[in-house]
Order: C-alpha cells, then sequence, then structure tokens
C-alpha cells in the first residue's frame, strides 16, 4: 500500500510563492512517476504538472508554465511542486498522485490523465489573495 501525504499549502498574496510536497511511503518511490493535480470550487480537477520516473523528464499544464516548477527527491521520497507569481485563479486544493505500474510512456502527455495514476494524496489546501 501506497501513501501520499501532502504539506505545504496556505494562504499567500497573489505576486507569491509556495513550495508544496508530497512525501511517499510504501514501495518503491524511484519507480513512480508523479503528478499533481488541483480541484477548485465548481471547477473539476485540473492537472498541473508531472514528473515521470527514470530520468525526471516533466511536463506541465498551460496555465502554469514558466511559473511552477516540479521535482522530485528519490532520496527522500518526496515530489514538490515550487509555485511562484501566484494569482487568484492558482486557488485550489492540490494532490499529489503516483503512478507506480513502473511503466514509461514516452509521451508525456499520458501523465496530464488522472486515469494514469494509481494513488493519491489527501490534498492540501492553496489559497491565493488578491
Amino acid at each position: 500500500q501506497v501513501r501520499l501525504v501532502e504539506s505545504g499549502g496556505g494562504l499567500v498574496q497573489a505576486g507569491g510563492s509556495l513550495r508544496l510536497s508530497c512525501a511517499a511511503s510504501g514501495g518503491s518511490f524511484d519507480d513512480y512517476s508523479l503528478g499533481w493535480f488541483r480541484l477548485a470550487p465548481g471547477r473539476e480537477r485540473d492537472f498541473v504538472a508531472a514528473i515521470r520516473r527514470s530520468g525526471g523528464t516533466t511536463v506541465y499544464a498551460d496555465s502554469v508554465k514558466g511559473r511552477f516548477t516540479i521535482s522530485r527527491d528519490d532520496a527522500k521520497n518526496t515530489v514538490y511542486l515550487q509555485m511562484s507569481s501566484l494569482n487568484s485563479e492558482d486557488t485550489a486544493a492540490y494532490y499529489c498522485a503516483a503512478d507506480i505500474s513502473g511503466a514509461f510512456f514516452a509521451d508525456m502527455r499520458t501523465y496530464s490523465r488522472s486515469s494514469a495514476y494509481d494513488y493519491w494524496g489527501q490534498g492540501t489546501q492553496v489559497t491565493v489573495s488578491s
């Protein structure tokens, strides 16, 4: 059983920065591809960013490209989401997700689909005040 625990959310002013963390336990973290998604009131769950296993290739939603950075520390079993230049549209609950299948999808767009992931965290709230 894999457990994912997000942290680092909070209230931040527009233009500010936050770093989210997602710590994983259980299984072999090195073999996981990981993603971040977000859910805002009245919206469907949106893809934010993903990082593939074995080399760490990344992919981002257009809405966060250039502002957010996903990274991973396999020694700490943790994936991060560094967020900068935050605006009110970024207000949401943020969830990390893990694909533990060990699959290696050459098309990074695969990792933008929630169906690619097997386990999800409980979420951490990010609120951006204007």
